[in-house]
């Protein structure tokens, strides 16, 4: 069977926004709607109508519901051939954000996420590895806890809770699950699916045996580090070239009774100087083949990771909310989820070597221009804009 590839959109007088949706596979998005009846008795303004509003806002880092509003009137000639068929309002999109089901939209980004996965497979993320490598951490969004009453964190205080997988080859979130502040980090390891043979980097915050134990019982690696009251007993002791800053790399066994019935099996304990920070990392694997200098520079990759949060917090909106129900919530940070991985599509697709962050500048200008998407991209006059003066964070590459 010929597999034939999906390619990029060739523009026909259609706006720069026409272009970038283009690469949504419309098909998929149809089945996530029908899965949950999204459109049921819904006349004008569907959830694709619902999804372009949401990823314009997005792309041009729109404040309010009426400032989306106010936009998209001001280019209600150019609606129609952007894709958006329905009338839009503030309160139409309201309440499509607080009635909709938010799993719509967080079906379709998992359909994304596989297409990008697939298309970053053979990305270099810094180590030679043959194993899949994820970084695992949560990120907290503060929240009004009066207007969010249901994102209880604090006695006067809201929040949700991003917990995310990142795979390392492109930066890409695997999985995401959104829920209120106080949910405790290492619960959501209730909630993954182990890959065999996958590496799992997480931090202190993670480090339940019990937990850990079923992730190597699904034949999973971690890469964690140590507390400074985790009991254990050495059993062995290897020789470490200590000019690579390492200080020991030995075999271990928990002691205290609780965590020895959790973890019965040995784990390999490798204390690691870090000459930039000057401090030492004491860290724990299931992992006994690698050399510990890769499993000390392992979990150096953990920042990528936080990088990703700090990213997506700055440049796409999912700190300022449109609406404060927990599902209009999680409908606008899937959907910005969405985006983030659609643009990473994109410029894999069409070869744009810039910053992912250079791409959704120049996009936010150019939206509603007709030009090829190309010719933005590759225009002295957009790049010079936006590629001098920034500091660049270097997601899927530079």
């Amino acid at each position: 069977m010929i597999r034939c590839e999906r390619r990029p959109p060739v523009n026909r007088g259609q706006t720069i926004f026409s272009q970038v949706i283009d690469f949504l596979p419309q098909n998929k998005f149809r089945q996530c709607v029908n899965r949950y009846n999204g459109n049921y008795r819904v006349r004008s303004f569907t959830c694709y109508d619902q999804l372009l509003c949401m990823a314009f806002a997005q792309l041009t880092y729109r404040e309010s519901l009426r400032d989306i509003e106010c936009c998209l009137r001001a280019m209600r000639e150019k609606l129609y051939h952007t894709g958006i068929r329905g009338k839009v309002s503030r309160n139409t999109l309201a309440k499509a954000n607080e009635n909709r089901d938010w799993r719509i939209y967080s079906d379709f980004a998992q359909v994304l996420i596989h297409e990008a996965r697939q298309l970053y497979v053979d990305e270099d993320f810094g180590l030679e590895l043959k194993e899949t490598v994820y970084a695992l951490d949560s990120s907290t969004i503060d929240l009004c806890l009066s207007v969010f009453p249901w994102a209880r964190f604090r006695k006067t205080k809201g929040a949700v809770k991003l917990h995310t997988l990142l795979d390392l080859k492109g930066d890409i979130p695997t999985f995401i699950w959104i829920t209120d502040g106080k949910v405790h980090d290492v619960n959501v390891l209730d909630h993954l699916v182990p890959e065999p043979g996958a590496i799992y980097i997480m931090d202190r915050a993670y480090l339940d045996f019990k937990r850990l134990y079923q992730l190597h019982q699904c034949s999973a690696i971690f890469v964690t580090r140590s507390k400074t009251n985790t009991g254990l007993r050495r059993l062995y002791s290897h020789k470490v070239d200590k000019s690579t800053g390492v200080r020991c790399d030995q075999t271990v066994v928990l002691t205290s009774y609780y965590s020895k019935k959790d973890y019965p099996e040995k784990l390999r304990r490798i204390k690691y100087f870090d000459a930039d920070k000057g401090r030492s990392f004491v860290f724990l694997t299931n992992q006994f083949t690698l050399p510990p200098a890769i499993i000390a520079e392992l979990y150096r990759y953990r920042w990528r990771v936080e990088t990703f949060f700090k990213w997506i917090k700055q440049h796409l909106r999912i700190k300022k909310f449109f609406g404060t129900s927990e599902n209009a919530v999680k409908t606008q940070i899937w959907i910005a989820v969405s985006i983030y991985v659609l643009v990473a599509i994109m410029k894999k697709r069409m070869k744009i070597d810039l910053t992912l962050y250079t791409i959704l500048q120049i996009l936010s200008i150019t939206l509603f221009e007709k030009m090829p998407i190309l010719q933005a991209f590759t225009t002295d006059a957009y790049k010079n804009k936006f590629t001098s003066g920034h500091i660049q964070l270097k997601l899927f590459g530079s």
